[in-house]
């Protein structure tokens, strides 16, 4: 239970905690919208085959939560910065949630190329927003100043409609802990508050784009991101493999880890023998 992200880059003045595990080719763990803690009980299986390196994004987990911009806008620009400083030359990608679309933006406006992308119900298709999001967006400010009892309780019914199985007191409190005391609560309710359609908008149109393998996964019951945006994304993506996994909700990893560690590492395999196939090598391929 103990998740270490030793090391610290420097973004824009802004500190993001990040870690490294494993030997092999490059491979980034990436999503949220809790924090990397979410990867705790795949990296490990996943480091024997790769030389694993995971982070917390802007505004996140144990990186800076800043006042400013902390999704989207800021988020591909921060990828792309971490992978050059990793000298991660064509990873292979993991990512899911808000993670997702800052690996799709970074790839289609930034020029970021992976060997493999495996999507884990992305933040994708518009228009998006739980009934939650959209009162946190028009009452930002109310929220923000909620008694801490009531955030708190707030937070547990969120993160435990993530997931289809219930969480341990200890494993909560993983998810917990970062969006707590005076700065953790600002921070959870900005993020929620910056939810804006226009970022998957400037990328949607260009899926067909997407210059590697896609793998789409899926969790059946994900009542955050429809299992409908799911089966739309795939559609756009000439040849994507779509799985739905059963008895998941949002964070397939907490309620399915076997299913993504199953379907990443046969992904992997299929690719081993090329790096950074081309769309067209995908297409003949598939």
């Amino acid at each position: 239970m103990d998740w270490q992200l030793p090391e610290r880059f420097d973004f824009n003045g802004d500190e993001i905690a990040w870690g490294v595990i494993g030997e092999g080719p490059p491979a980034v763990m990436h999503g949220s919208p809790f924090s990397s803690l979410e990867w705790r009980r795949i990296v490990p299986w996943f480091a024997r085959h790769r030389r694993v390196f995971y982070y917390d994004m802007l505004g996140y987990g144990r990186s800076t939560k800043p006042e400013g911009d902390v999704l989207h806008g800021a988020q591909n620009n921060l990828f792309a910065a971490l992978v050059n400083h990793w000298g991660a030359e064509q990873p292979d990608i993991v990512a899911h949630d808000f993670g997702g679309s800052v690996a799709l933006r970074a790839h289609l406006l930034d020029g970021v190329d992976y060997r493999s992308l495996v999507l884990i119900d992305p933040v994708a298709i518009s228009p998006q927003g739980s009934a939650l999001v959209q009162a946190a967006k028009a009452h930002g400010e109310v929220f923000a100043r909620l008694p801490a009892y009531v955030h708190e309780a707030m937070l547990r019914a969120y993160i435990s409609a993530a997931v289809k199985r219930t969480l341990a007191e200890e494993e909560m409190r993983l998810y917990l802990d970062p969006w707590l005391e005076e700065e953790g609560q600002k921070a959870f309710w900005r993020q929620i508050a910056q939810m804006d359609d226009k970022y998957s908008e400037e990328v949607e149109w260009r899926y067909g784009e997407i210059r590697c393998p896609v793998t789409i996964l899926w969790g059946a019951e994900d009542e955050f991101i429809p299992l409908k945006d799911g089966e739309e994304f795939a559609r756009r993506i000439p040849n994507a493999s779509f799985t739905v996994i059963a008895n998941a909700k949002h964070l397939v990893q907490e309620d399915a880890p076997e299913a993504i560690v199953a379907a990443v590492l046969d992904v992997w395999h299929q690719h081993a023998s090329g790096s950074g196939l081309s769309a067209a090598a995908h297409n003949s391929n598939h």
